[in-house]
């Protein structure tokens, strides 16, 4: 069995850049006819054009997974025109730092809108469409902060931790109509999301060099290296998996104390 969406439709919430552009590229490579979902209308639609010039059937549509009615007029108007809707990935994201005393009020609520609410949005108006098209597939991509915590980060962590908990609800309800649901954990990405927070420290380079070394890997992770997972769960060789958290962070959650324990630490063979 090959590893195929033809004749299937995905739906990609921030789409244009990082994660989502890298998925929607493997996706069209892969046969789907994908609709790019983002409110960066000059990147969404130079990412959809890009990916038209190669042969693959893409669009993009201008979108804010925060506001419902943006939500449900970009999927309406993607069911449409293409009749149906196979696989949804809830890509769309933004960082925002503090702690719980540190954070305003308007970081707080532009992440959990961005990462929660929009995930919401798009599984609520897309589930219909997936259930009355045979069913399908959604992908949330969530983070190692879904299951973990990094320091000054309270609003983020508590999104990624919210969507592990929206992602097996709507896995467990929607068995039963043949829609499997998932959540991609990543670890450190070379994205533009993970340059802009390293820009936020006088010595960029040396943010990067550090999250380098969170990896037993030894690198941060590249934006394709994520969007082949999120095909492997969407498409039918993951079948029988719903409701899974797949971690893609180079083994960043696995050593105990960190790789800096690790290097030095009990175990480590310093003397």
């Amino acid at each position: 069995m090959k590893l195929r969406f033809d004749g299937r439709v995905a739906v990609i919430t921030g789409g244009a850049t990082g994660i989502g552009a890298a998925t929607a590229s493997l996706l069209v490579d892969l046969g789907a006819a994908v609709a790019i979902l983002d409110r960066n209308a000059d990147l969404g639609a130079k990412t959809a054009d890009s990916l038209r010039q190669t042969g693959g059937r893409a669009q993009f549509i201008a979108c804010d997974v925060t506001n419902e009615s943006s939500v449900e007029s970009a999927i309406g108007t993607v069911a449409r025109d293409h009749g149906r809707i196979d696989v949804v990935v809830s890509n769309a994201g933004i960082q925002r730092y503090g702690d719980v005393a540190t954070t305003t009020i308007a970081d707080w609520n532009d992440t959990l809108a961005t990462h929660l609410q929009g995930c919401f949005h798009v599984t609520r108006c897309a589930l219909p469409v997936i259930v009355s098209s045979g069913g399908g597939s959604v992908v949330v991509v969530g983070s190692v902060q879904s299951s973990s915590a990094i320091a000054n980060s309270a609003a983020y962590v508590t999104a990624k931790h919210a969507l592990l908990g929206l992602t097996r609800s709507i896995a467990l309800d929607y068995a039963s109509r043949r829609v499997r649901a998932n959540i991609v954990c990543p670890g450190a990405i070379d994205t533009p999301m993970l340059q802009w927070a390293a820009n936020l420290s006088p010595d960029p380079a040396s943010v990067i060099e550090a999250c380098n070394r969170l990896h037993p890997l030894g690198r941060i992770g590249r934006a394709e290296e994520v969007a082949a997972a999120i095909a492997f769960l969407a498409s039918d060789w993951a079948s029988f998996i719903t409701g899974s958290m797949l971690n893609v962070d180079g083994g960043m959650l696995v050593p105990a104390g960190g790789m800096s324990f690790q290097d030095s630490g009990t175990g480590s063979g310093v003397s």
